[in-house]
């Protein structure tokens, strides 16, 4: 963590505008800079592609790029050369340690009864989360997968409507309604965790679309809005993921994709499933730059988020960026985890990047070992006063059984009388064992 910025792998779309030894109009990070880097700890090469011209039989190179000359790996020689200010340090560490040890009570409250059905814990990948969604706007919009507990966090559902709503609680964040998949908070603009894979990659690319909407066509100046999806490398093989990034290319959309690949498809090793396991040159086929970057290190992940954040935001359209990464528990609570290799498993955990970030702020005077004790207290706390919250609140009431079925503004429908039947107060009667 001592070192500067991502030394991720890039693909850059060919430019309708493209010359020969042509260069980017900026100097961003997604400069295009040869790199002969490996992938998933492969022994391969990254493969150069090579696009022909209509015109002759000028040959023009797409490169797989990495960082510009800005952001090569460099040590940490003072305070002026340092990634993050103090401030930030603390906070994507507060974040991060919030996650990890709600996901950690989570297990014991699942296996104490508290949490029912299917529970899919977050741990090892909270360099994502916090990564991404702490360098976003409360107007942006995020949009997540079953494994949605922490990105409900980091976006600023409080612990306590999380834990709620796990519990199935009227006082969770969808009034018990939604349960550990389907976290979702208009007031922080959380769009959803969505059960199916790829099921919400649309309603992401929709989102977009109505920021692009507002400002170009209702000429709202200051929507600026950006849309973060998040998904797993199980989902890149699914009709979606293709469509909406095509979409997204087309009509430019302030939207960046993000690929949680944690290798690992429930029982699926991603290079058994995927034909070509780097998912992040598929973006440079519907026109947009393809990022690869080490999830499991915050910073790297923060910078090229920085980037592709700041890209939509300035209407330059989508950026798929594939964060490579690891889940430390099984698929979800209810998986045994016999499946992947344990000396895969010994070699990502100590790769911690909770432990890294720790290393990384007291190795560069940001924070001293007490302060991050401070923090790591305050957080037990939290997660304490979440989880007798949870517990100590009422149940869903039964007349909200039937709520939000119907598309009448009371939820119940509207009888031959044209009353709302949940005028009638029989209408609930007995629907407590249905």
């Amino acid at each position: 963590m001592t070192t500067a910025y991502s030394s991720a792998k890039f693909v850059q779309p060919l430019s309708l505008n493209s010359t020969i030894n042509g260069r980017s109009r900026d100097n961003s990070l997604f400069d295009p800079l040869k790199t002969g880097t490996s992938f998933l700890g492969s022994t391969r090469k990254l493969r150069v592609n090579s696009v022909h011209s209509n015109q002759g039989n000028v040959r023009l190179r797409l490169p797989v790029v990495a960082v510009s000359e800005v952001v090569k790996e460099k040590k940490v020689k003072s305070s002026s050369n340092l990634l993050i200010t103090k401030q930030e340090g603390l906070e994507l560490y507060e974040d991060m340690v919030l996650g990890r040890s709600f996901e950690d009570m989570c297990a014991q409250m699942y296996y104490r009864g508290k949490m029912f059905g299917f529970v899919h814990l977050y741990n090892g990948q909270e360099a994502v989360s916090t990564g991404f969604i702490k360098l976003s706007k409360k107007e942006d919009s995020v949009v997540s997968t079953y494994r949605d507990h922490v990105h409900a966090l980091s976006k600023g559902v409080p612990a306590r409507a999380v834990m709620s709503e796990l519990f199935g609680k009227a006082t969770g964040c969808c009034r018990g309604q939604g349960g550990s998949m389907h976290m979702f908070s208009k007031e922080h603009n959380l769009l959803g965790g969505f059960a199916f894979i790829g099921e919400g990659i649309p309603v992401a690319t929709g989102a977009a679309f109505t920021s692009k909407y507002r400002r170009e066509v209702l000429k709202e100046a200051d929507c600026d809005h950006v849309t973060l999806a998040f998904f797993g490398d199980g989902t890149c093989n699914n009709g979606q993921f293709f469509e909406c990034l095509n979409m997204a290319a087309l009509w430019k959309l302030p939207i960046v994709f993000v690929v949680e690949n944690n290798l690992w498809a429930i029982g699926m090793s991603h290079l058994r499933a995927t034909s070509d396991p780097q998912i992040y040159k598929k973006g440079p086929a519907f026109g947009m730059p393809g990022v690869h970057v080490d999830g499991m290190d915050v910073l790297k992940v923060r910078e090229v988020a920085k980037e592709a954040i700041e890209r939509a935001r300035r209407g330059e359209g989508p950026t798929l960026v594939e964060c490579e990464t690891y889940r430390f528990r099984g698929h979800s609570l209810a998986d045994p985890d016999e499946l992947r290799d344990p000396a895969e498993k010994a070699r990502y955990a100590a790769r911690d990047p909770i432990t890294a970030l720790k290393k990384y702020l007291i190795e560069s005077s940001l924070a001293s070992e007490a302060e991050l004790k401070a923090i790591e207290k305050k957080i037990d706390e939290v997660v304490e006063d979440a989880v007798e919250f949870a517990d100590e609140s009422a149940p869903p009431p039964r007349s909200q059984l039937l709520e939000n079925v119907f598309a009448d503004p009371k939820g119940f429908g509207i009888g031959p009388d044209g009353r709302y039947r949940c005028e009638d107060p029989k209408f609930t009667e007995g629907t407590a064992h249905v």
